[in-house]
């Protein structure tokens, strides 16, 4: 299963362009954290601050990621996919969110 997980749908890809089997925005960054970790309004905040907002905004979507660690407990392939802009996977929000998934596979 590939999964977008941006807030943001990719500019100028067309519907049947999509590589993604379901685009999840709410995995995402908020639009607010966002703008704040790329200086939009303002000084940009640090990457620890951006993860600490970011796990905080988390806590809001447990079912999903509960839905997501049961597909990969099942043996099912989960590919997170975000837009051209995450070029780091050390600091992208998609490194933060498998953490959170394979740990709540783990726990069941």
């Amino acid at each position: 299963m590939r999964v977008l997980l941006c807030r943001y749908r990719p500019r100028g890809v067309a519907k049947s362009d999509e590589t993604w089997a379901e685009w999840w925005p709410d995995l995402g960054p908020s639009r607010e954290l966002h703008a704040a970790y790329y200086g939009k309004e303002g000084r940009p905040i640090s990457f620890d601050e951006y993860i600490r907002r970011y796990l905080q905004e988390m806590k809001g979507q447990r079912f999903r990621l509960r839905a997501l660690a049961e597909r990969v407990a099942g043996g099912e392939t989960v590919t997170l996919l975000c837009s051209s802009a995450c070029t780091d996977p050390q600091r992208c929000h998609r490194t933060i969110l498998a953490k959170l998934i394979e740990g709540t596979a783990a726990r069941g």
